[in-house]
């Protein structure tokens, strides 16, 4: 059973596929070639499928930090004897710095190890374990490494410290003393590429240090946010875009599968792909954190993956990063989870779930993305003008909502008020996509929709708009109702749900629950915990109804859970404080990048009335 907690991990990323490292320097979780590639180190989700660890052989002590204005990991070892520095990175391609970071990857997790005081003895443990741990490779020590042979991976780690290989496990001490480095590296290759090799010292090094300047070059061009909170939001920019898939422009909802939702529970998803409604987010959200320069590439993703918007004209509501539809899902019993919590899935069921919310997202995206995008070409504008028109179509139908319920379909509130954003944003795009026929259709549905969830949506008895028609349970969703313009945050009725989940809606800590899971509406069994998306929900809507000291207050509340390196996951137990789901979490990071705006504006604001 994995038991190292989830905020003790930091990410690298190539842009095709990601690495969880602990603070004790193993790599617990690789997979490659893509992000929902089957892993080659799987310790986090059992203690038997696979790691590799480079850590000192005696007591020692651990800081963390990226590299300035990059996803590079640089972790500190402090002994009694000496002081050494291991840096980590999954080296990006030649010539990659700004918009072409990621392209042409060599498929090399990268590690430096350099002694900076006295000595530092050094031990080293290697199992690669391919397919989720099902395999047991063949290991040979070879001239300068170890070479991995089993399933359809090849697999070369370069190593200077000489490996005893025994039961599929390379072993290896050694000591590095002040002024000495010495690179590590593990290539991957399969049968029908070039194959993987020993990689020389100085080639590391070089490719390493390339990294590192494509991943600032990167950050120059795109990072100029300036307002409260300015690293915390670069960083989350910065995640945002190792959570992308460089070479089609999909982006994943975090870089694991089956980080539990509550420990020992059921809720434990398979997060390694594209959701329409989160990418559509990210793209929002890069808007603050960095310049929108990858946008094109997100919506040529989505116009070859689902360009016939199914056969019953319903847009998909994710895919593979590839474009893949079928993601069926499945568990695999062999693997015991992180602490006990099973299943372990691969895969999502929920590719299969009707959610109409997404137009919203997506055509919200598209408007605040217009001027990126420039000139639409012909797919894009048959693409968006479909989506609008399905909205209108189909807003009256029940749905599975944005919380993707195993329960029955609902007319779930959140789902309504996107597609009058959709329809809203729509018309505000019509004559970019040259769509002005459809404009008094979209407008007099538009109408419709609002008139529907004022009457519906409101509940006299809660004192809020509630989560589906009919129901008295709250949701944290009904604050996006401010955010997308539907009601000014300070309406009456908008402020009232604010007060209700602010109250009603948390736990002793003032985090947010996306809703009470004992409602029954999910139809899962078990608890969750506190989600800090809707955390930084409830800090946005008090900025923008112009509580700014008390958005602040619960802003700091959530941001007080991102881990040393400012990563964040999907939720936090609100017994232990812990962080719980999927990591690192994309919806949290747009979160907090979003809320961080709407407080700086709030505060502008302020500021200009006091002049």
């Amino acid at each position: 059973m994995s038991a190292t907690p989830i905020a003790d991990y930091a990410l690298v990323s190539d842009r095709h596929s990601a690495a969880l490292i602990s603070r004790d320097g193993s790599v617990d979780w690789l997979c490659f070639p893509r992000f929902d590639s089957p892993s080659v180190f799987g310790r986090l989700l059992d203690d038997g499928a696979g790691h590799w660890s480079i850590h000192p052989s005696v007591p020692y002590r651990v800081s963390r930090r990226y590299v300035a204005r990059t996803m590079v990991l640089e972790t500190t070892f402090r002994t009694e004897t000496g002081v050494a520095v291991l840096t980590d990175a999954l080296l990006v391609g030649p010539d990659n710095g700004g918009h072409r970071l990621g392209v042409g990857v060599p498929r090399v997790l990268a590690r430096r190890l350099a002694g900076i005081e006295g000595q530092v003895p050094v031990e080293i443990e290697y199992r690669p374990r391919p397919e989720y741990g099902l395999i047991f490779p063949i290991l040979t020590a070879a001239d300068g490494g170890v070479t991995s042979r089993g399933g359809a991976e090849w697999l070369v780690l370069t190593t200077p410290i000489p490996m005893d290989v025994s039961d599929s496990a390379g072993r290896g001490t050694g000591t590095v003393r002040a002024g000495e480095t010495l690179h590590f590296g593990l290539h991957r290759s399969t049968l029908e590429e070039t194959p993987a090799r020993v990689w020389p010292q100085d080639e590391l090094s070089s490719r390493l240090d390339a990294t590192i300047a494509a991943w600032r070059s990167w950050s120059a061009l795109h990072q100029a946010y300036e307002g409260p909170w300015r690293e915390l939001v670069h960083g989350s920019g910065r995640v945002l875009q190792a959570l992308s898939f460089q070479p089609s422009g999909a982006i994943v909802a975090a870089a694991t599968t089956s980080l539990p939702e509550g420990v020992g529970g059921e809720r434990n998803w398979d997060y390694r792909y594209a959701w329409v409604r989160d990418a559509s987010l990210t793209m929002a959200a890069l808007w603050v954190a960095a310049c929108p320069d990858e946008a094109n590439d997100f919506f040529a993703f989505l116009t070859t993956a689902a360009p016939s918007l199914s056969k019953d004209r319903v847009l998909q509501i994710m895919f593979g990063v590839g474009g893949e539809h079928d993601l069926s899902e499945r568990t695999m019993p062999h693997l015991h989870g992180w602490r006990d919590s099973r299943p372990v899935r691969v895969g999502n069921g929920a590719w299969k779930q009707r959610q109409i919310d997404v137009y919203g997202e997506l055509l919200d995206a598209a408007h605040r993305l217009a001027d990126q995008i420039g000139d639409v070409d012909e797919d894009v504008r048959c693409f968006l003008i479909a989506c609008a028109d399905i909205a209108a179509e189909r807003w009256t139908e029940k749905d599975q909502g944005i919380w993707e319920v195993r329960g029955e379909p609902r007319h779930f509130l959140y789902s309504k008020v996107m597609c009058w954003a959709a329809l809203d944003r729509a018309i505000g795009l019509a004559e970019r996509l040259r769509a002005e026929d459809h404009v008094e259709f979209w407008k007099r549905t538009r109408e419709e929709i609002r008139t529907t969830v004022l009457s519906e949506g409101w509940n006299e008895r809660a004192g809020a708009f509630t989560q589906y028609f009919g129901s008295q349970d709250l949701d944290a969703s009904a604050l996006m109702m401010a955010m997308v313009g539907f009601l000014p945050a300070d309406d009456p009725r908008m402020l009232a749900t604010i007060e209700a989940i602010e109250q009603r809606l948390t736990d002793d800590a003032g985090l947010v629950y996306r809703y009470r899971a004992q409602a029954g509406v999910d139809g899962l069994a078990g608890e969750e915990g506190t989600f800090l998306l809707c955390t930084f929900w409830l800090a946005q809507a008090l900025a923008l109804a112009g509580r700014a000291e008390r958005a602040r207050t619960v802003f700091e509340r959530a941001a007080a859970y991102v881990n040393d390196l400012g990563l964040l996951a999907e939720e936090v137990d609100p017994s232990s404080g812990e962080l719980l789901g999927n990591f690192p979490q994309a919806f949290s990071h747009i979160g907090l990048v979003n809320a961080a705006w709407a407080i700086a504006q709030s505060e502008r604001r302020e500021a200009g009335r006091i002049e």
